[in-house]
C-alpha cells in the first residue's frame, strides 16, 4: 500500500507543479514557476520512488483454503469482504448470476483501464447480460478449484513472455506449479477467489482475495508500477462487485 500511496502522491504533485507552469496556484503556495519546478521535479521522484519500492514476498505457513493451495507464495495481493444477510447458498447462486451491468461503475472503469479500445470479449469488457464469472471463465479465466456454497478459486496469466503460448490446454496442476517455482522468468500468474463463511443466522460473509506472484525479479520491477497505478480502479470494482452480490441475494 505504501507504494501505491507514493505513487499516487507523486502523480498528484507532478500534475498540480505541471499546471502551475501555465497558472500559478497561489492557494497552494506555489507563486511563481520556479516554485512550480520545484513541485514537478518532488512529485517525479516521490513517483520514482514509490514505483521502485521492492514488493515483499508473503508465504502461506499452513494452508486454509483453496486459493492458499494455489497461490501459497506472492508479492502483490488485495483482500475484500462483506457481510451480506442472505444464505450462504443464495450468496453463491448470486455470485454465479451478477453481471457486469449490476456492478456499479464497472463499465466506466473497465473502459479507462483498456483505453477505450473495444477488444474481443473479457472480463474487461464482457457481453450484455452474461453472469461476469461466464465471461471471464470462457475467455481467461481457468477454473482451479470450485466448492459449492463455500469457495471458487480462479486463475490468469496476468504477465507472459512476449509470444509465448501454453502448451496442450492449461489445468490447475500446471498453473499452480507457476506459483512455486523460479525457473520460468518472465511470468506473473494471478488468482483470485471468492469464499463465503457463516456470519450468525441468516447471513454470512463474502470475501474476495486476489494475489499475483512474479517469477523474476525483472517482471517483479515492471508489474509493481502497474499494480500500483492500478490498484485504486481495481479496489473499487472489486468492492462494488461485491456490493452488486449482497444486493442480489438480499432481494426477494
Amino acid at each position: 500500500m505504501l507504494g501505491v500511496v507514493m505513487v499516487y502522491l507523486g502523480l498528484v504533485a507532478a500534475f498540480l507543479g505541471g499546471l502551475s507552469f501555465l497558472r500559478p496556484l497561489s492557494f497552494l503556495a506555489i507563486r511563481n514557476r520556479k516554485q512550480a519546478a520545484l513541485v514537478l521535479v518532488l512529485g517525479l521522484m516521490v513517483f520514482v520512488m514509490g514505483e521502485s519500492l521492492p514488493a515483499r514476498v508473503v508465504r502461506v505457513a499452513t494452508p486454509r483454503t483453496e486459493l492458499d493451495q494455489f497461490a501459497p507464495v506472492y508479492q502483490f495481493s488485495e483482500f475484500h469482504s462483506i457481510r451480506i444477510a442472505a444464505s450462504r447458498e443464495q450468496v453463491y447462486r448470486a455470485l454465479k448470476s451478477v453481471t457486469a451491468d449490476e456492478i456499479a461503475g464497472f463499465r466506466t472503469l473497465t473502459w479507462l483501464r483498456r483505453f477505450g479500445r473495444p477488444g474481443p470479449e473479457s472480463i474487461l469488457n464482457p457481453s450484455p447480460h452474461v453472469p461476469l464469472l461466464n465471461a471471464a471463465t470462457r475467455t481467461s479465466f481457468l477454473v482451479l478449484a470450485e466448492e459449492w456454497d463455500h469457495e471458487i478459486v480462479l486463475g490468469t496469466m496476468a504477465v507472459a513472455p512476449p509470444g509465448w503460448h501454453p502448451r496442450g490446454k492449461p489445468t490447475p496442476d500446471s498453473f499452480k506449479a507457476l506459483f512455486v517455482t523460479t525457473n520460468h522468468p518472465g511470468f506473473a500468474p494471478a488468482a483470485m477467489n471468492f469464499r463465503i463463511e457463516d456470519a450468525g443466522p441468516a447471513a454470512c460473509t463474502l470475501t474476495t482475495e486476489t494475489r499475483v506472484y512474479a517469477t523474476d525479479a525483472s517482471t517483479r520491477r515492471r508489474f509493481a508500477l502497474y499494480w500500483r497505478v492500478i490498484y485504486p480502479g481495481s479496489a473499487l470494482i472489486r468492492r462494488m462487485w461485491l456490493r452488486a452480490i449482497a444486493r442480489r441475494a438480499e432481494s426477494p
